[in-house]
């Protein structure tokens, strides 16, 4: 992983964990905490904006979507990493607003930090 990518990756997930915190979701875990597979999942998803830097937050969560029905994950009401369900499985349309609100989130930040340099 590129260091200034990396770095915008752990942002992204930091910011992703308060928000869902705010939501009363306590299951993400710190940067630190998290395992690969999830730290590679922001990375990809930073990579995926910087390579597209006009992609609309449906864009994002598509790709997102590619990504995990690439590796075996499919719908489930609850996540589960050794099953590989996950509820946001759907169109980005079917999505509750406030996980639509997480693809917005995640893209203005990329897009911000790559403005800084970051």
């Amino acid at each position: 992983m590129k260091p200034q990518l990396e770095k915008i990756a752990q942002v992204c997930h930091e910011a992703n964990r308060a928000y869902c915190l705010a939501l009363g979701d306590d299951s993400q875990v710190s940067w630190a905490d998290a395992p690969e597979w999830q730290k590679e999942s922001a990375y990809k998803g930073v990579v995926y904006h910087f390579n597209n830097p006009d992609s609309t937050p449906a864009d994002s969560h598509n790709e997102w979507y590619a990504v995990k029905d690439a590796d075996g994950w499919v719908y489930g009401e609850e996540k589960n990493v050794e099953e590989k369900t996950h509820p946001c499985m759907v169109e980005y349309e079917d999505l509750p607003v406030e996980q639509q609100a997480k693809d917005y989130i995640f893209s203005a930040i990329v897009k911000t930090m790559k403005l800084q340099g970051v």
